[in-house]
């Protein structure tokens, strides 16, 4: 199994759509994909159709066990979606009840990387949608996952916010045996604003080393598959922003794969 993170310290950069775009391409491919939605808001699980205010077990249930996942747990623990590659470790409101629990509890940072470890058999990838905030939750991500995506919406505040994260990333990589690669994902991209045009300049000057050269535009059709309950290539395989994924999708194999190499 490959596990990817999308996070970043700043919401409404597309992270979910990200998260889910990539889940259905790579499902497209022939992979099995577990999703995995850490944030309270739930954004990933309603877009499968679930209520996150209504759901009996979810992801909050990994951290009941002080740091310690019971070897059936993650599996009784998976929904189906609308596409038969794809499952789901669901959210719910009560994960953000966590941050006040977990001061003075051990091992809960590595709550998913042991989920994961219980599920490496069954999925090809685990793609992971991180909460905007730095937290048990976020450090969950980053430490269970091989390989960031960072997505920034091209306006002047999420610059702001990629820089947060980037210095959380490098506080975390002092813990790990290796630095996580990170791919940045310039998003919500109108080439018609000069505010898209320069902060994708900006991007490019300040990050040209970790930036994907292309960029995810904004598209109604990425709406659109959201309303619809499916992933974007399987609700228009043709659009603007999933032939923007499907280059995304693309470069991220190849970084892997240098990674591998390394």
């Amino acid at each position: 199994m490959r596990v990817w993170a999308v996070a970043n310290q700043k919401g409404g950069v597309g992270k979910t759509t990200t998260s889910i775009a990539l889940a259905g391409l790579l499902a497209e491919a022939g992979k099995r994909v577990v999703v995995v939605d850490l944030d309270p808001h739930g954004s990933m699980t309603s877009y499968f159709g679930y209520d996150p205010d209504a759901l009996e077990h979810s992801c909050f249930d990994l951290f009941l066990h002080k740091g310690n996942v019971p070897g059936d747990l993650p599996g009784q623990l998976l929904l189906p979606t609308s596409n038969e590659s794809i499952s789901l470790l669901p959210s719910s409101t009560a994960l953000a009840t966590l941050e006040r629990q977990s001061p003075g509890q051990s091992g809960l940072g590595l709550v998913i990387a042991k989920t994961l470890a219980q599920l490496w058999q069954d999925f090809d990838y685990a793609i992971i949608d991180s909460p905007p905030l730095l937290g048990v939750l976020m450090v969950n991500a980053l430490a269970a996952s091989q390989q960031l995506v960072i997505p920034v919406q091209t306006e002047h505040l999420a610059v702001k916010g990629l820089e947060r994260m980037v210095s959380t990333l490098a506080m975390i990589n002092r813990s790990r045996k290796q630095p996580l690669p990170f791919s940045i994902v310039p998003t919500l991209f109108d080439r018609r604003t000069q505010a898209s045009l320069g902060t994708l300049r900006v991007l490019r000057d300040a990050y040209p080393d970790t930036i994907w050269q292309g960029y995810i535009p904004v598209d109604t059709r990425l709406r659109d598959a959201s309303r619809a309950g499916l992933t974007p290539s399987q609700f228009d395989g043709k659009s603007r922003g999933v032939m923007a994924y499907r280059a995304l999708l693309k470069h991220l194999l190849s970084q892997q794969l240098v990674a591998q190499v390394a």
